[in-house]
């Protein structure tokens, strides 16, 4: 699990904590867009400012978006996003909601989608830098031998969201 550590907050930035079956995760944006989202154990609500907490219309809308994933009631999240970070980052980040719901894909083969084949350890770094975790599902984002590598959230958050989402496929639920 990656240690705590709060996003700094652009000016019209406000935030809110959002319970899950996983824990809490922090929503952060402004009317327009959806900037970050914390998962459970990777902030400090205590340490954010309490002037700044409220619900604008991308943080509202993730929260409902959220609920309804973890109901299996929506598969692909309809959200805008407005991540920071490089291009090489961005086109990452981006090609991760491409990766269905409830299938993997391995670094190598990301880095083959996007362009750059020999780009595994960099897809990787970037995959490990993404702001917007669950929303960009870098947790679909697996070993080139199948095994669960690396996730944010722990591996233990990982499993347990592909778990979540091939159950919901079993079920025909979300569709």
């Amino acid at each position: 699990m990656t240690s705590m550590m709060n996003p700094k907050l652009a000016t019209k930035d406000e935030w809110w904590v959002t319970p899950t079956p996983v824990g809490h995760l922090l929503v952060v944006g402004d009317t327009e867009w959806l900037h970050f989202v914390g998962l459970p154990g990777s902030f400090d609500e205590t340490a954010l400012d309490p002037e700044r907490r409220g619900t604008p219309d991308a943080v509202d809308e993730t929260v409902q978006q959220v609920d309804a994933y973890f109901e299996q009631q929506l598969r692909n999240f309809s959200l805008p996003l407005q991540p920071s970070g490089t291009a090489f980052q961005q086109q990452v980040w981006f090609a991760l909601a491409d990766i269905g719901y409830g299938e993997t894909e391995s670094y190598g083969q990301l880095a083959t989608r996007i362009g750059n084949p020999k780009a595994c350890r960099a897809v990787g770094l970037a995959n490990g830098r993404n702001p917007i975790p669950l929303i960009l599902p870098c947790h679909r984002v697996i070993g080139s031998n199948g095994s669960l590598t690396g996730y944010g959230g722990g591996l233990e958050l990982k499993q347990w969201l592909l778990e979540h989402e091939a159950s919901a496929v079993a079920a025909g639920a979300g569709i």
